[in-house]
């Protein structure tokens, strides 16, 4: 019986998938329809380039969060933390900049550098002491915030310096302000190493099967604490991200970004490569989560309805994330 999802093979014997070719771009066709949606029930508000630059700067932090994520998961750890890293990271930047007087390039630096340590803690303690990586995650996103709000004495720290402002926020490219273009290099690079790099090849082998890499001559350990130290890096320069565009350090608004950027890693890997965490499936997941809750929120909708969004759409993200490499690995074996 013929599958009607797939042509019939032409002479060289290649065979078109349309519905894995379909599925790679789903997402993207329903965040058209989405914006049409939108659009339709306000068209001089919702259909405006303004509106669409704010969302994609507003946003970009999220970007950076998400593909914080994958590089762990890729590797089969969860990074809980990367939350509250970005807050720590965002409150380092108002606290020495601000407080302490600090030039802005050496404070992003030393924000930066609170990433790497993080990554560390958090691979000693899951790969080494062999604690699961939800619950050290968990642990130190508990510390985390607890150190920002003791540094911060729980307030918001505004007049961080003009500059990282005017390189997030101030300059702009085709209308749209800088800090989108920073997420988008982030995937370019990403992308790259993932696809093009051994590197990206043993993160996969990894995060596949542990015992079968490290048999094949992988250092297993010395990739996970890698993932992970990206992971905190990422997740600092996201920070460093969101200080820009607010121009204040908040203790305590960070934190929110972390159920849309889970949401997003995993609708991510539903599309562009199905089955896999990929940086544009990401990225593209990032701004249709962001589309849908803002496009609500100028309906009126109650702010409620944007927990509920994001945790549905959480959900249904690795339920699909799950089928669909359940059927990946159904059809390599």
């Amino acid at each position: 019986m013929t599958d009607i999802t797939q042509a019939p093979a032409p002479a060289g014997g290649v065979r078109v998938n349309y519905a894995r070719l379909f599925e790679r771009v789903a997402l993207i066709a329903v965040w058209f329809l989405l914006i049409a949606g939108f659009g339709a029930a306000m068209p001089n508000s919702f259909l405006n380039w303004g509106n669409f630059a704010i969302l994609f700067a507003s946003y970009a932090p999220a970007a950076l969060l998400a593909l914080a994520i994958i590089v762990p998961l890729t590797a089969g750890d969860y990074d809980l933390s990367v939350g509250a890293t970005l807050t720590l990271s965002s409150c380092i930047i108002g606290v020495l900049n601000v407080w302490a007087g600090l030039p802005i390039l050496l404070v992003i630096a030393l924000a930066l550098g609170a990433g790497v340590i993080v990554g560390l803690v958090n691979a000693f303690f899951i790969i080494y002491v062999r604690i699961p990586s939800l619950v050290v995650t968990l642990g130190t996103t508990s510390l985390m915030t607890g150190i920002v709000q003791w540094m911060t004495n729980s307030s918001t720290i505004g007049g961080i310096d003009n500059g990282l402002v005017m390189a997030v926020v101030g300059g702009r490219f085709l209308g749209v302000p800088y800090a989108f273009y920073y997420a988008i290099v982030a995937a370019i690079l990403m992308s790259y190493v993932f696809d093009f790099t051994p590197l990206g090849r043993r993160l996969l082998f990894v995060g596949r099967g542990r015992e079968v890499a490290r048999l094949n001559g992988i250092a297993v350990d010395r990739v996970r604490v890698g993932a992970l130290v990206t992971s905190g890096v990422l997740a600092a320069a996201a920070g460093v991200l969101y200080a820009g565009v607010l121009g204040s350090a908040d203790p305590y608004s960070g934190l929110n970004f972390l159920l849309p950027a889970f949401a997003a890693a995993f609708l991510g890997a539903t599309t562009i490569l199905p089955g896999r965490f990929n940086p544009w499936g990401a990225v593209v997941a990032v701004y249709f989560l962001a589309t849908g809750i803002t496009g609500l929120t100028m309906l009126g909708i109650p702010l409620w309805v944007t927990n509920v969004f994001n945790g549905g759409a959480l959900i249904l993200a690795v339920t699909i994330s799950q089928l669909t490499r359940g059927r990946e690995a159904s059809d390599i074996g």
